[in-house]
Parts: structure tokens; C-alpha cells; sequence
């Protein structure tokens, strides 16, 4: 029997006339049914939430942050039910889901730790000038199918850290962990404060254009990204986008091959490649490239591709069929160009589950579709470069801004680089990590705003100044 899976609305678990198909992307079975809501359901949840934020907003921060550190110790304490739940939904491994649901939860608790203090502008014989944050109001929080227990925590957290209320949508492929999380922490915060509603993607701007949601956060496409900013314009909505990246890494001639090989595979293929922050484009010295090229082909030979629930699965199937005949399509046209492979390639599209080789490509050129645009899947372009110059250049030019990496052995040289490439992360000599007290956010078109930290946190916020005039006449 499928399970039936309910929203989180003011605090109780309800239930539509009409639902949604889940499916496991490893067998294209359905595995779940969740409400499909429309605008009845999202009027219900932002009222609920509008209610909320009144007594919610002049909670003493350190309840707040006691409900944010209760709904982090709900979640580990059934974080082996949730993994394999979010293995099944969205297929990667369980090491993986592991990792991500452990990870959202101390993510919560390292965020419940953040403080807006006031900040005083002027304090004189005549004047205190004061700037204190308050909070925006209702949220709007909208959820991509990669890392959805991840993405969910990380807007809820912020969001009622700062007095604010939350209406999360979380992707119709994925909602089932975030669903099940609902049901666990319904009684952690007051009711109303957190509401979790499902429906399909026409959901998503009934949200961005409800009249009483006062911010929108979103994590996705930089498609989508547009026109989420388009329909917040129309009332101001304070925005938050956190989109769409081509992530170039850099390999200087002085990096151990043996050692940087390795990670260099898992920077592209964690998570099938459907990471925003995924290696996409991979740069690498000439004098070494083709060495380092065959050590990560040989690194891909000893990686099993399967089921996520299998024991010994490294790389999972792409999410939904969408992004698998995308990726497919990419494939393909490097085929057609007369690309060199050197794994991969091979796509059965007649199979069950939505499994793309693991394909890493020989030095394509720099106009290639399968460099020039984001792939989003268990594909890695390898490229030569001869100086540094060009190689920043190359990076570079890209609309995209939002991470990047440099590896070599002189960390001086790392940081030098890392200070002229336009993206909003980079890291030098390792890969994928975020921390939950510094802003992430993009350059360009792969963003606005930031998330985690202070920054982070003062964007569900408004800054307002109080100002005294010490002398005045009474």
C-alpha cells in the first residue's frame, strides 16, 4: 500500500481531495502520495502564518532558538528513518542521505547560534543614533529536488531565527522526507510559525505573488530564479535566489596528482553531479593533464553506479526523467561533435531507473555545450590550459558566479588566483563545504542575496534605526 503523506497548516497535518505521485527515480515506482495544493490551501497556510508572526515576532530570541535546537534533535534522533526515505525519493546513496540529513540538522543548530545585535551609529553629548533588525514578516520558502532536506532546514531555520513565520513548498519530486520532518516536529514551535504544503510546480507562483507573503527564499534554476524576481516585483517582495552555477576548478602544474585525483572525482560526482556547486568545468596544466586525466578515469572505473540502496552504490541515478534526457541530450550532442570520451558515453534510455554513466570528456572545446552550459549531472569536462592568465580568463567567462576551486601546493598562489576568479565561494585544496557561519551566495546570474551566517540571517530582516536627540526640549 502507498503511504499517504500530509501538509503541515497551522500547526495540524492535513490532508486534499486530490494528490501527487512520488516516484523513486532507481525504479520508477511510486513510493508516495502527497497533497496537490492550490490557492485554498496557500491562503489557509499564510493566514495561519500571518496570525503566528504577531506573537512569534516578539518571542525572546532564546526561545527561538530553543525551538530550532528541538527540531534539530527530533531530526537526528530519526535520521535513519529519514535517510532512506530520502534515498528512495531522490536516489542518491545512503552514505549521501546520510550525510544530508545529519548535516541539516547540525546546520540548524550551529544557525540557532547567530545574533543580529544592535548596532549604535552614534552615541554623543547630543544624539544615540541605534540600528536594530526586525523581522520581514511571512516567507515564502521554495525547495529544488537535490538536497531537499538540506535546502528546507536551511530557509526554516534562518527564517524563524529572525521572528519571521514560514511557508515552505518543497519540490514535487522530492517532498516526502520534508513531509515525514513535518509530522515529527508539528508540535516543536507554535502553530502556524512552520507550514508545509505540496503541489505541483504551478504552486510556486501562486507563492511568489501572494499578497501577504512579504519575502520569497529560493534555491534553483536561474530560469526560474528570473521569474520568481519578476513576480516578487510587482509588491516588493524582499527576495533571496540561490541559483544556477557552471563551477570551474583549477589544477596548477605543482598539485599531487595522486592525492587531488580522487577528490577531484567526488567534487563532479557526489550527488550524480546535482549539486549547484558541483565541478563542471575542470581546468588542468598542461604538463600534467594527461596524467591527472587517466588517475580520474581510473578513480571512475572502481565507482559503482546503481540504486542508492544497495550496498556499495557511489553514484545514484539522476532524480527525475526531466534532468535525465537533459543530461541525456548533452551527451549526445558531444557525441555528434566528435568529442573524445574517456569513460562513459553510453546512455540506455530503455532501462528502468534514470542512470547515466559516469562520462568524463577529453579536453572539448570551450563553445561545447557540455562545457558552456551547466550539465547538472554525472558528467565532467576535462580541459587543458597552458598559463594562468588564460585559465582565469576562461573561468571567467561564464553568466554564471557561484563557486570555484584552485588546487595546488603553494596556497599563496591558490589565494592569489581564488581573489580574481568572479564567483562567491572558492575554495583552494578542497571542495563542497559550506558552513553554516559564512554567507553563501552568487555573483552574477547565479544569485542575489546570500544564505548562512549573519548575512544569511539578516536577510529575512529589515534594518531600522532609532535615533534619540538627547537634548531635545520636552
Amino acid at each position: 500500500m502507498t503511504t499517504l503523506y500530509r501538509n503541515l497548516i497551522d500547526g495540524e497535518l492535513v490532508e486534499t481531495g486530490t494528490t501527487m505521485e512520488v516516484l523513486n527515480p532507481a525504479t520508477e515506482q511510486v513510493i508516495g502520495l502527497v497533497p496537490s495544493c492550490g490557492a485554498d490551501e496557500l491562503d489557509r497556510a499564510v493566514a495561519a502564518a500571518r496570525r503566528a508572526f504577531k506573537t512569534w515576532s516578539k518571542t525572546p530570541i532564546d526561545d527561538r532558538r530553543a525551538v530550532i535546537q528541538k527540531m534539530s534533535g527530533i531530526i537526528k534522533e530519526n535520521a535513519d528513518e529519514l535517510f532512506r526515505l530520502l534515498t528512495s525519493e531522490q536516489g542518491k546513496p545512503h552514505d549521501q542521505a546520510k550525510g544530508e540529513v545529519y548535516g541539516a540538522a547540525g546546520m540548524m543548530a550551529a544557525q540557532s547560534t547567530l545574533s543580529l545585535d544592535d548596532v549604535i551609529n552614534e552615541d554623543s553629548d547630543t544624539r544615540l543614533s541605534r540600528t536594530r533588525r526586525v523581522p520581514v514578516g511571512v516567507v515564502g520558502g521554495i525547495v529544488p529536488w537535490n538536497f531537499p532536506v538540506m535546502m528546507a532546514m536551511q530557509k526554516i531555520a534562518p527564517a524563524i531565527l529572525s521572528g519571521c513565520t514560514i511557508v515552505l513548498k518543497p519540490s514535487p519530486f522530492t517532498p516526502l522526507a520534508t513531509l515525514r520532518i513535518a509530522e515529527l516536529i508539528k508540535d516543536a514551535a507554535p502553530a502556524g510559525v512552520v507550514n508545509i504544503i505540496t503541489g505541483e510546480d504551478s504552486l510556486g507562483p501562486l507563492i511568489t505573488e501572494h499578497a501577504d507573503i512579504d519575502k520569497i527564499t529560493f534555491t534553483g534554476s536561474t530560469a526560474t530564479g528570473k521569474k520568481i524576481m519578476e513576480g516578487a516585483s510587482k509588491d516588493l517582495k524582499r527576495i533571496t535566489l540561490e541559483l544556477g552555477g557552471n563551477d570551474a576548478s583549477i589544477v596548477l602544474p605543482d598539485a599531487n596528482v595522486e592525492k587531488v585525483a580522487e577528490q577531484l572525482f567526488w567534487s563532479s560526482f557526489s550527488n550524480a553531479g546535482q549539486i549547484c556547486v558541483a565541478a563542471k568545468r575542470i581546468y588542468i596544466h598542461e604538463d600534467i593533464y594527461d596524467e591527472l586525466s587517466a588517475a580520474i578515469a581510473e578513480v571512475a572505473k572502481n565507482v559503482k553506479v546503481g540504486d542508492g540502496s544497495d550496498q556499495g552504490t557511489g553514484v545514484g541515478p539522476i532524480q527525475n526523467k526531466k534532468q535525465f534526457e537533459r543530461v541525456c541530450e548533452l551527451i549526445e550532442d558531444a557525441k555528434e561533435n566528435g568529442y573524445k570520451f574517456l569513460t562513459g558515453g553510453d546512455v540506455d534510455p530503455s532501462g528502468t531507473g534514470y542512470y547515466v554513466p559516469i562520462t568524463i570528456m577529453d579536453n572539448p572545446p570551450e563553445d561545447a555545450r557540455i562545457v558552456a552550459e551547466e550539465q547538472f549531472g554525472p558528467v565532467m569536462p576535462l580541459m587543458k590550459f597552458a598559463t594562468t592568465d588564460e585559465v582565469i580568463q576562461r573561468a571567467n567567462d561564464s553568466e554564471y558566479g557561484l563557486a570555484g576551486a584552485v588546487w595546488t601546493g603553494d596556497t599563496d598562489k591558490g589565494v592569489e588566483i581564488a581573489e580574481q576568479l568572479e564567483t562567491g565561494t572558492v575554495w583552494v585544496n578542497e571542495y563542497l563545504h559550506l558552513s553554516p557561519f559564512a554567507p553563501f551566495g552568487g555573483h552574477k546570474q547565479s544569485g542575489f542575496g546570500a544564505e548562512y551566517g549573519v548575512e544569511g540571517l539578516k536577510e529575512f530582516t529589515y534594518a531600522q534605526v532609532i535615533t534619540v536627540k538627547k537634548d531635545a526640549m520636552i
